[in-house]
């Protein structure tokens, strides 16, 4: 889905005040790298932390880090944290089959969604855009935090323009429920901005689909295997010649600094901005 996004300034706010943040997905393993990192931010401040698991609200809020953050404790329930902390912003790494009723919540409350969830379709994010701008608020929902990987959505993007025949393949964890991955299909449809790709099926399938699935001409591939954190590669074939355009990561502290980055940019931003790519 593509828009352009207004650029506005959140009112009545002073410069110096802290962004409150809250986490939803608190008690997963992106989920507790947010709290880390946001509670180590001198303009953020970590006010909430939300997650079904916990099915009170009295557990402890624990970063990945290990360490217990001070006076802070896992909410069971979303619409009743929101009251309570009274957010700027909400970061949402849950899944998605609430993603979408968490990014509702926190707009009827006048609170921003930072997401990572992926999983919405196009209706859903219609649906966002038109709330969001109904509201006057921004909300950024990025298939991946990485800026690593971002720029190797742009480079793949660039090379689309001069390479025609391209495939994906993406590696996550076992435990990733969506496929393919949110960054594949951001990528595909980067490379078909401006581009046309030239598919080239199997003549014979012995298998039915070992040449995976397929977006505008472009295979993707998944693989879903322990040990894999997140990677993707894009690889472009020509004349003579391939080109591969990998990006790993190695560790999900890889996605903080985009995470803390979109905090601070949506406070700036009304409506819907889709891909860290649009507030780098």
């Amino acid at each position: 889905m593509e828009r352009k996004e207004a650029i506005t300034l959140a009112a009545g706010r002073s410069s110096k005040e802290k962004i409150r943040v809250l986490v939803t997905g608190a008690c997963g393993r992106m989920g507790r790298e947010v709290l880390d990192a946001v509670a180590g931010e001198d303009d953020l401040e970590l006010v909430g932390a939300v997650d079904v698991q916990s099915g009170a609200d009295s557990a402890p809020a624990i970063a990945a880090s290990g360490r217990v953050i001070d006076e802070l404790s896992i909410s069971a329930d979303l619409e009743s944290a929101l009251k309570r902390s009274k957010p700027d912003v909400m970061v949402d790494f849950t899944v998605p089959a609430v993603v979408m009723g968490n990014i509702v919540t926190a707009l009827k409350a006048g609170v921003r969604p930072v997401v990572g969830t992926t999983g919405l379709s196009d209706k859903d994010l219609a649906k966002i855009d038109a709330m969001a701008a109904d509201k006057g608020l921004g909300v950024l929902i990025a298939p991946n935090f990485s800026i690593g990987a971002v720029l190797m959505m742009k480079f793949a993007a660039e090379t689309a323009k001069h390479l025609k025949q391209a495939e994906i393949i993406e590696f996550h964890h076992d435990k990733k429920l969506d496929a393919p991955s949110g960054t594949a299909v951001k990528t595909a449809e980067m490379m078909l901005t401006g581009s046309q790709m030239i598919s080239t099926p199997a003549s014979v399938t012995v298998v039915e689909g070992a040449r995976g699935g397929e977006i505008g001409g472009i295979n993707i591939h998944s693989v879903r295997l322990p040990g894999f954190v997140a990677s993707q590669e894009v690889i472009f074939g020509g004349l003579g010649q391939t080109l591969t355009i990998k990006h790993d990561t190695i560790n999900r502290s890889a996605f903080m600094p985009g995470v803390i980055m979109a905090c601070r940019k949506i406070m700036s931003l009304s409506g819907l901005v889709y891909g860290l790519d649009r507030v780098l």
